[in-house]
């Protein structure tokens, strides 16, 4: 099988770029308030139901890859902490499986 490491990496770039593109916006239009940030999260019922899609998506990826790269000895593991915070699942999820396809 051929590796997907170039797609991960070019999936790292993309899903670092785009939502930081809407992020930036945002700040640029509100100025650096993570309160009302989080606040636009959850507007209406549709982006409610996105966002909590999301977090829960984040908790089992962040459980998954936990065990995933104590079994695998992966130990930048606990990175996919930040990149998620910083960036989000876009980056950390890419991010971890190029380092998991290097096993």
């Amino acid at each position: 099988m051929k590796s997907l490491k170039p797609f991960y990496l070019i999936a790292c770039v993309v899903g670092t770029v785009v939502p930081w593109y809407f992020f930036a916006t945002f700040f640029g239009q509100e100025g650096f308030d993570v309160i009302a940030l989080f606040q636009n999260f959850f507007p209406n019922a549709a982006a409610s139901g996105a966002a909590s899609d999301l977090l829960v998506s984040i908790t089992v990826f962040w459980v998954w890859s936990f065990f995933d790269a104590r079994a695998k000895g992966i130990k930048q593991w606990w990175l996919v902490i930040p990149a998620t915070a910083l960036v989000g699942l876009s980056l950390a999820l890419p991010l971890y499986l190029y380092w998991r396809s290097e096993r």
